[in-house]
Protein backbone atom coordinates (compact mmCIF):
# COMPACT_ATOMS: atom_id res chain seq x y z
CA UNK A 1 0.00 0.00 0.00
CA UNK A 2 3.34 1.93 0.97
CA UNK A 3 4.71 1.89 -2.53
CA UNK A 4 1.32 2.22 -4.40
CA UNK A 5 0.95 5.79 -2.68
CA UNK A 6 4.61 6.36 -3.42
CA UNK A 7 4.12 5.57 -6.42
CA UNK A 8 1.11 7.52 -7.36
CA UNK A 9 2.82 10.86 -5.69
CA UNK A 10 5.18 10.37 -7.88
CA UNK A 11 3.47 10.70 -10.97
CA UNK A 12 1.18 13.29 -9.97
CA UNK A 13 4.21 15.28 -9.15
CA UNK A 14 6.06 14.11 -12.64
CA UNK A 15 3.09 15.09 -14.43
CA UNK A 16 2.62 18.65 -12.74
CA UNK A 17 6.27 19.74 -13.08
CA UNK A 18 5.97 18.23 -16.73
CA UNK A 19 3.18 20.38 -17.94
CA UNK A 20 4.61 23.80 -15.94
CA UNK A 21 7.93 23.23 -18.03
CA UNK A 22 5.36 23.82 -21.38
CA UNK A 23 5.39 27.52 -20.57
CA UNK A 24 2.95 29.76 -21.75
CA UNK A 25 3.04 31.67 -25.04
CA UNK A 26 1.19 34.77 -24.02
CA UNK A 27 3.60 35.19 -21.37
CA UNK A 28 6.24 34.37 -24.40
CA UNK A 29 4.97 36.56 -26.78
CA UNK A 30 6.16 39.40 -24.12
CA UNK A 31 9.49 37.82 -23.87
CA UNK A 32 9.80 37.86 -27.19
CA UNK A 33 9.85 41.85 -27.69
CA UNK A 34 13.45 41.20 -26.50
CA UNK A 35 13.83 39.50 -29.58
CA UNK A 36 11.58 41.56 -31.54
CA UNK A 37 13.80 44.18 -32.60
CA UNK A 38 16.23 41.63 -35.06
CA UNK A 39 13.28 38.74 -35.38
CA UNK A 40 9.83 38.22 -36.25
CA UNK A 41 7.72 34.78 -35.24
CA UNK A 42 4.75 35.31 -36.71
CA UNK A 43 6.15 35.99 -40.82
CA UNK A 44 8.46 34.87 -43.15
CA UNK A 45 10.19 38.27 -43.45
CA UNK A 46 13.68 38.35 -42.12
CA UNK A 47 15.03 41.45 -40.22
CA UNK A 48 18.37 42.09 -39.18
CA UNK A 49 18.35 38.24 -37.70
CA UNK A 50 16.14 35.46 -39.28
CA UNK A 51 12.37 35.35 -38.91
CA UNK A 52 12.12 32.76 -36.30
CA UNK A 53 8.32 31.54 -37.87
CA UNK A 54 8.48 27.79 -37.24
CA UNK A 55 11.96 27.59 -35.76
CA UNK A 56 11.00 25.21 -33.91
CA UNK A 57 12.24 21.86 -35.41
CA UNK A 58 13.55 23.18 -38.26
CA UNK A 59 17.18 22.64 -39.00
CA UNK A 60 20.47 25.42 -38.15
CA UNK A 61 21.26 28.13 -40.28
CA UNK A 62 18.59 26.54 -42.78
CA UNK A 63 16.45 29.20 -43.78
CA UNK A 64 16.84 29.50 -47.44
CA UNK A 65 16.92 33.26 -47.79
CA UNK A 66 19.00 34.51 -45.00
CA UNK A 67 22.85 34.34 -44.66
CA UNK A 68 24.06 33.16 -41.40
CA UNK A 69 27.46 34.20 -40.06
CA UNK A 70 30.45 31.56 -40.76
CA UNK A 71 30.03 30.35 -36.97
CA UNK A 72 26.26 30.00 -37.24
CA UNK A 73 26.87 27.62 -40.10
CA UNK A 74 29.75 25.62 -38.47
CA UNK A 75 27.44 25.33 -35.20
CA UNK A 76 24.47 23.66 -37.77
CA UNK A 77 27.39 21.63 -40.22
CA UNK A 78 26.30 18.39 -38.37
CA UNK A 79 22.32 18.45 -38.89
CA UNK A 80 21.30 19.90 -35.27
CA UNK A 81 17.79 20.89 -35.21
CA UNK A 82 16.08 24.10 -32.97
CA UNK A 83 14.37 21.59 -30.68
CA UNK A 84 13.53 22.24 -26.98
CA UNK A 85 16.71 21.32 -25.98
CA UNK A 86 19.26 22.82 -28.12
CA UNK A 87 17.28 26.31 -27.34
CA UNK A 88 17.21 25.59 -23.84
CA UNK A 89 21.38 25.74 -23.99
CA UNK A 90 21.44 28.99 -26.69
CA UNK A 91 19.24 31.23 -25.20
CA UNK A 92 20.31 31.47 -22.08
CA UNK A 93 23.90 32.29 -23.63
CA UNK A 94 23.95 32.85 -27.49
CA UNK A 95 27.49 33.76 -28.08
CA UNK A 96 28.89 31.05 -25.31
CA UNK A 97 27.76 28.47 -27.23
CA UNK A 98 28.40 29.60 -31.00
CA UNK A 99 31.34 31.45 -30.96
CA UNK A 100 31.71 34.20 -33.19
CA UNK A 101 28.00 34.60 -33.70
CA UNK A 102 26.91 37.64 -34.82
CA UNK A 103 23.90 37.84 -32.52
CA UNK A 104 24.57 40.15 -29.82
CA UNK A 105 21.85 39.30 -27.30
CA UNK A 106 23.14 38.63 -24.27
CA UNK A 107 20.72 35.87 -23.03
CA UNK A 108 18.10 34.73 -20.99
CA UNK A 109 18.37 34.07 -17.67
CA UNK A 110 15.03 33.13 -16.00
CA UNK A 111 13.40 29.23 -16.91
CA UNK A 112 10.33 30.88 -17.16
CA UNK A 113 11.17 33.30 -19.69
CA UNK A 114 12.64 30.39 -21.74
CA UNK A 115 9.68 27.90 -20.93
CA UNK A 116 7.38 31.30 -22.07
CA UNK A 117 9.27 31.65 -25.21
CA UNK A 118 9.87 28.43 -26.60
CA UNK A 119 5.99 27.99 -25.99
CA UNK A 120 5.46 30.78 -28.30
CA UNK A 121 8.64 29.96 -30.51
CA UNK A 122 6.13 26.77 -31.15
CA UNK A 123 2.89 28.31 -31.46
CA UNK A 124 2.92 32.11 -31.75
CA UNK A 125 -0.78 32.24 -33.32
CA UNK A 126 -1.56 30.67 -29.25
CA UNK A 127 -0.43 34.44 -27.81
CA UNK A 128 -3.45 36.29 -30.02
Amino acid sequence: MKLLCLLSAVIVLASTSCALADGDAVAGAVVFKKCGACHTATGPDNRVGPSLMGVVGRAVASKPDYVYSPAMRAFGADGKVWDEALLRKYLPAPQFLVKGTRMTFPGLKSDKDLDDLIAYLKNPAAAQ
